[in-house]
């Protein structure tokens, strides 16, 4: 609870600070923190858009399309790799080649494959998230005490049990980290291809307030979006403290 009051009150003084130096500006440049939500209201009357629940919920369903597709196929490749060591000694530094290119270099191949609709979102945001999904199972199954596994299979026990019991909470706090990672980027994925091409989504209101100098709404929105990212990396961030507990 402590924790919580001193990041409350450092989130307040640093409204109060942005409100006592933008108050005075030009509202065009300098947006005040209690000029945003009534920017938020405004952008529900804007005439020619859907309503912002609408490229919310879109957003949503795009970001947990790229999600899922990440941990589906980074859980399968990383075990893959991981369980055999000489597929995971080749193909490990080419995936950390891949990890390390600018990932906004592939969206226009894959806008150009999928179109502006919400394909080429979700496929982007899949591209991001699987990386570190993959590479932190292969480093997780690599943690792995060979000597525990010998032991349990002197003991009787099956792959499953293995599994659940020894190789899972040892490789738990590495897998976590990096499904918590793969969220982080899936989420970027999905909105870094709203704003660079796209006809919906939250994405595209950001772009299309910002081309227009709607600053307030702009700004609202960059806040609506960045105050949703910190609730779901909070709620990973407990999730990963449970399975930390445990794991130990």
């Amino acid at each position: 609870m402590k924790v919580l009051a001193l990041r409350a009150a450092v989130l307040l003084g640093l409204l109060g600070v942005w409100e006592v130096v933008a108050a005075p500006l030009n509202p065009i440049l300098y947006v005040a923190p209690s000029a945003i939500p009534g920017a938020l209201l405004r952008v529900f009357r804007v005439g020619e858009l859907p309503p912002l629940p609408e490229h919310v919920w879109l957003t949503l369903r795009e970001i947990a399309a790229a999600y899922a597709l990440a941990v589906s196929a980074g859980l399968w490749l990383g075990f893959v790799l991981g369980l055999q060591k000489t597929l995971g000694r080749i193909y490990e530094p080419i995936l950390a080649a891949l990890y390390a290119i600018p990932s906004v270099v592939w969206y226009p191949s894959l806008m150009l494959f999928f179109g502006l609709g919400p394909a080429s979102k979700i496929a982007f945001g899949l591209l991001l998230g699987f990386f570190p999904v993959a590479l932190s199972v292969l480093a997780g199954i690599r943690q792995v005490d060979r000597h525990l596994i010998t032991v349990a299979v002197s003991m009787g026990a099956g792959p499953g049990a293995i599994f659940l019991k020894v190789a899972l909470p040892a490789m738990s706090a590495t897998l976590v980290g990096g499904l918590r990672a793969g969220l982080a980027l899936s989420v970027v994925g999905v909105l870094v291809g709203e704003i660079l091409g796209s006809r919906a989504g939250i994405g595209y209101l950001i772009n299309y307030a910002y081309g227009l100098f709607m600053t307030a709404e702009y700004a609202g929105l960059v806040v609506l979006v960045g105050a949703a990212v910190l609730a779901l990396d909070g709620a990973a961030g407990l999730l990963e403290a449970r399975v930390r507990r445990w794991a130990s």
